[in-house]
């Protein structure tokens, strides 16, 4: 019986082992085997490239960095925490806040000594920047081998592609036919380990709007729902995979208006209903929203779904009408004071956030004291607030009676001021109470974990790691500027199956 083991033509990794020979070939064919195994393991790790992404801005740009993790892993990369051990370096970027591109230009000269000392180091700018300044970023950033926009990164593979032909420079800003989300990888479920106990998921894109300040109709395009069915499949496999809670995202999240079976189109109540029966999935959060879009169905849904947390996003920007009118917000500061009124009506213990934006041009002493007015009315948990910057390409950028810097500067203090007076109110109410608290992660000192309250305020207990995914009841002792002290109630501890 021929020995076929000695026929194979790779080298023994351990040569100062004797292989067995003769009377049992299979053995010796198993260990080599087993050697070659560990060669070709070992030759795929020396293969595994490195990913650094650096998200700027929305949460929306959170999962879409995710996704393009998830979109490289095929080809190899893994995702490291510098980008000094990166192979591949993404940034990206937000246009909202003020001066977007000039931190992203700041970021590309630091990384151009890191591709100097690494000569096959990708580096590419993603997101609404790159969308917004294409080409521009090319010309000014020489270092930078692809631009591409938040509606073409699933095509990432096809670039680097290009890239590895030879090809410089890749631009890809151009809004796709084909639905983005169906060219993407599966995400969570069996195979893919343990997911996070919280996790974004977009449902909506773009925006019609065309607010006079924002960018977003330009850099992300009209506003597009994903098909109920999908968004259901991408929460489901998230449930299977450990994630407790879901914040569904859309630059107008409640404007959602996704095909159903049959034909059917449902809106964002329609949906948060649905993904309530999913098993596994306690907690649902949605972000962000336009006051035009909050119809009657979503305001039921705040008192009718136990799942939908008690805290709502909706950001009003000013106090003022004429400014709103100015912004082409379309709605009132009024109307918006009713639309609280009823909501709150459907959930009393409603946490409410804003954004607000202080000297758009023609504001006035009167129209900011409407603003701080509002502030006091409504009453708020947690809000962001800005000074107005102008945006190339907006209309706001060519209005008259643009606010002097300094003026913007004292009516955001003051404004900011009372923001905090109110955050800081809110957390102190909390102390005394039990709350049901998601925890994600381990805390900064030793035998803390950390989690979040239903009104998405960072709760820290100490508490063993293995709760890490669980939902525990928590008493809140002390409240802090940024977050609440709890004692874990042991017999409130529940497991989440």
């Amino acid at each position: 019986m021929p020995n076929h083991a000695q026929r194979l033509e790779f080298p023994n990794p351990l040569p100062h082992i004797r292989a067995p020979r003769g009377e049992n070939p299979g053995i010796v064919a198993g260990y080599f085997r087993d050697q070659a195994e560990a060669n070709r393991g070992a030759a795929k790790a020396k293969m595994a490239k490195k990913l650094f992404i650096k998200s700027y801005g929305c949460q929306m740009n959170v999962y879409d960095s995710g996704r393009m993790a998830d979109v490289l892993t095929p080809l190899g990369y893994e995702s490291v925490d510098a980008p000094e051990a990166a192979d591949m370096v993404i940034l990206n970027t937000c246009h909202i806040r003020e001066k977007a591109a000039e931190k992203v230009y700041s970021e590309l000269g630091r990384l151009k000594q890191m591709k100097a000392d690494k000569d096959d180091m990708i580096i590419a700018v993603a997101g609404c920047v790159a969308q917004a300044e294409g080409q521009e970023i090319l010309n000014r950033a020489p270092v930078v081998d692809m631009v591409f926009g938040p509606q073409s990164y699933h095509r990432l593979p096809d670039m680097i592609a290009k890239l590895e032909g030879g090809a410089k420079n890749i631009l890809d800003t151009d809004f796709p036919v084909e639905d983005k989300f169906d060219a993407l990888p599966k995400v969570g479920g069996a195979g893919k380990g343990k997911g996070a106990p919280a996790a974004f998921l977009t449902v909506q894109e773009g925006c019609d709007k065309f607010c006079t300040f924002c960018v977003v109709p330009y850099t992300r395009g009209a506003e597009f729902s994903r098909p109920v069915e999908k968004v259901l499949a991408e929460a489901r496999a998230l449930a299977e995979s450990g994630t407790r809670e879901v914040t569904l995202l859309g630059q107008n999240v409640n404007a959602y208006h996704g095909e159903a079976a049959g034909g059917a189109t449902w809106g964002l109540a329609e949906l948060i209903t649905a993904l309530a029966d999913i098993e596994g999935l306690d907690r649902i959060r949605y972000t962000t929203s336009h006051p035009r879009d909050m119809d009657d169905a979503l305001i039921a849904a705040h008192g009718d779904v136990e799942k939908l947390m008690p805290y709502l996003h909706l950001p009003v920007q000013a106090g003022s009408d004429k400014v709103l009118k100015a912004m082409n917000r379309q709605h009132t500061a009024d109307g918006y004071r009713a639309l609280v009124t009823r909501i709150r009506a459907a959930r009393p213990d409603l946490a409410m956030s804003s954004d607000f934006i202080v000297g758009f041009p023609g504001e006035t002493d009167e129209d900011f004291e409407q603003t701080l007015q509002l502030v006091r009315d409504i009453g708020y948990a947690q809000c962001f607030s800005f000074k107005y910057s102008p945006r190339p390409g907006t209309p706001g950028a060519d209005m008259k009676d643009q606010v002097p810097e300094d003026v913007k500067a004292e009516r955001l203090a003051r404004l900011q001021a009372l923001l905090n007076e109110q955050a800081a109110s809110f957390h102190a109410s909390m102390v005394g109470r039990e709350l049901d608290v998601l925890f994600e992660k381990p805390g900064r000192h030793e035998g803390q974990i950390i989690g979040r309250s239903p009104y998405l305020q960072a709760v820290h207990a100490k508490a063993p790691a293995s709760l890490i995914g669980q939902i525990g009841r928590v008493r809140i002792i002390k409240a802090k500027t940024n977050s609440l002290e709890g004692e874990l109630i042991a017999p409130g501890v529940r497991e989440v199956a």
